[in-house]
C-alpha cells in the first residue's frame, strides 16, 4: 500500500499545486509568476519588489509525506514573509545582517523606481552588492536608503564584509579523474559571496596540488577546483555550464584562478588545458 493511501488524502500534480498556491497567495498588490522549466513559482509584494520562490517539487514531496497540510504550511509561511516584506526596514539593530552579494557584471545598478544601489568593483565577470537580510529574502541597500538610515557607503561595506568572514564555510569534496572539486552550498543567499572571504580563498589555495579554480555559476553555490590534470579542465567547464543553467540567481559561467591572491577568468577549450588572460606573475 502507497503512502497516499495510507494516509488516506487524494493526490495532487505540480499544476494542481501551482493553480493552488496561485488561488490562496493572489491579491490586488501582488504578482505571481510560475517558471515551467525549474517547477518554481514566483511571488512578489508590487510596492516593493520583494518576493518570495517557492520550488514546487519540494512542496510535493512533502506533501506525499504529510497530505494537505504540508501545502496549509507553504502557504502560511509564503504570505507571513511577504506580510513581513512590507513591514518598515530599519539598519538600526539590525547592522549584524548587512552582507555583500555577488552578481554578474552585467546586472543593473539603478532600480526600476531610480535609486541607485550601492556596489562594487569586483571581477570583469561579477560585481558586489550589499543587502540587509530579512530571513526569506533581503533587500538590496540604495544610497537614499542608507543615507535615510544615517549611514554612509563605506560603513556599510565594512560591516558587510565583517559579517562575511561569520559565516561558515564547510564544504563538500567530489574527486573525479583525480581532480578534487569543493562545494559550498549553504543556500542561504550568500554562497557565491564567500569567494570574497579571502582567507578562504587562501587556505584552499595552500592545500590544493594543482591550479586552484574558484566559480560562482549561480548564487547559491561557491566550485573550488583543484586541477591536476588537463581533464579536469573539461569536467570543471561541464560543470559550471550545468549549475549556470540551473541556478535562480546565475552569475557567470567563467570560473576564475586564484594565483598570487588574485583571481582571474579563464576560458576553457574544450581537451585543452585554457590560457588565463590576465595572469599576475612574481
Amino acid at each position: 500500500m502507497s503512502q497516499r493511501e495510507r494516509t488516506g488524502f487524494q493526490s495532487m500534480d505540480l499544476h494542481e499545486l501551482k493553480e493552488e498556491l496561485t488561488k490562496k497567495l493572489q491579491s490586488d498588490n501582488r504578482t505571481i509568476r510560475f517558471d515551467s522549466r525549474s517547477g518554481k513559482l514566483r511571488v512578489e509584494n508590487k510596492n516593493s519588489g520583494m518576493g518570495i520562490t517557492v520550488t514546487l517539487t519540494d512542496v510535493l514531496e512533502q506533501y506525499q509525506n504529510k497530505g494537505q497540510g504540508a501545502v496549509l504550511e507553504c502557504i502560511h509561511a509564503v504570505d507571513q514573509g511577504l506580510r513581513a516584506m512590507d513591514a518598515p526596514v530599519r539598519i538600526k539593530g539590525n547592522e549584524n545582517k548587512i552582507y555583500p552579494v555577488i552578481r554578474s557584471a552585467s546586472f543593473p545598478v539603478r532600480t526600476k523606481d531610480n535609486k541607485n544601489l550601492i556596489f562594487s568593483t569586483h571581477t570583469a565577470e561579477t560585481k558586489i552588492l550589499y543587502a540587509l537580510d530579512l530571513e526569506n529574502t533581503y533587500r538590496l541597500l540604495d544610497e537614499k536608503f542608507i543615507e535615510r538610515e544615517g549611514m554612509d557607503v563605506q560603513s556599510v561595506i565594512a560591516l558587510a564584509n565583517t559579517n562575511l568572514m561569520k559565516l561558515p564555510s564547510s564544504s563538500k569534496k567530489d574527486v573525479v579523474k583525480n581532480n578534487s572539486f569543493y562545494f559550498i552550498n549553504y543556500n542561504d543567499g550568500y554562497d557565491a559571496s564567500r569567494i570574497l572571504n579571502r582567507h578562504l580563498l587562501d587556505s584552499v589555495k595552500e592545500r590544493a596540488k594543482g591550479d586552484l579554480t574558484v566559480a560562482v555559476p549561480h548564487q547559491d553555490v561557491l566550485i573550488f577546483g583543484d586541477i591536476v590534470n588537463p581533464e579536469g579542465y573539461d569536467i570543471l567547464a561541464q560543470m559550471v555550464m550545468k549549475f549556470y543553467s540551473e541556478g535562480r540567481v546565475p552569475i557567470t559561467i567563467l570560473p576564475f584562478l586564484y594565483e598570487h591572491g588574485t583571481l582571474e577568468p579563464i576560458f576553457i577549450m574544450a581537451h585543452r588545458r585554457p590560457a588565463p588572460g590576465r595572469r599576475t606573475e612574481n
